[in-house]
């Protein structure tokens, strides 16, 4: 998986960016949250990504901070949502407004984002309440202290299929002086299947 991506930013739009890297130019998909924190034209940008692999196409998606790509993340696992209509979301409401509104089940607020009815606003609640919030893993990851690469091999073990609370509890084993995300991966794997 191509999990982040550094370059030079040669087209910007509310929804795409062309990113030159060794003379070749890679579209990323993005929301409009990451697209207002974007360098200018001819700067250098690093986005992290999700990568998508389908049948007729691989797309790449990008994101600016690690909690909008946990929430992609998490959103595209719920069923009836896709990734366009996961980028609607996080282009219509912050990480932590969403967050919250899922914790309140505020889903007059969650209809209003692009592509949200009323049924899929309530699944939303119903399958992410207890992935995020509370005594769960926050997707404001940064108020836990975890670093960056904590934060990725998190984002790694939900697509490994862990529950965020498996994964949490994983990850606060893993020794703090382990830096890279492969050697945190396997220090919270080893103690998730010791138990």
């Amino acid at each position: 998986m191509i999990g982040s991506i550094k370059g030079k930013l040669k087209s910007k739009g509310p929804n795409q960016v062309l990113i030159e890297v060794h003379g070749l130019g890679y579209e990323v998909d993005i929301p409009t949250s990451t697209f207002y924190d974007l360098p200018d034209l001819g700067d250098e940008v690093f986005l992290l990504t999700h990568l998508q692999v389908r049948e007729d196409a691989h797309i790449l998606y990008g994101f600016m901070r690690e909690q909008e790509r946990t929430l992609f993340r998490l959103l595209i696992k719920v069923s009836g949502i896709g990734a366009r209509t996961a980028l609607g979301v996080l282009s219509g409401i912050s990480v932590e407004q969403f967050e919250a509104c899922v914790q309140s089940k505020d889903h007059l607020t969650l209809t209003k984002l692009p592509g949200v009815g009323k049924k899929t606003a309530e699944r939303l609640v119903i399958e992410l309440k207890d992935k995020i919030g509370g005594d769960r893993i926050n997707l404001t990851i940064s108020d836990q202290g975890f670093k960056d690469s904590k934060n990725e091999a998190f984002s790694a073990l939900l697509v490994l299929g862990y529950k965020s609370h498996e994964a949490k509890k994983a990850l606060e084993s893993v020794d703090p002086s382990i830096e890279t995300v492969e050697e945190i991966l396997k220090v919270a794997l080893k103690s998730v299947h010791s138990k």
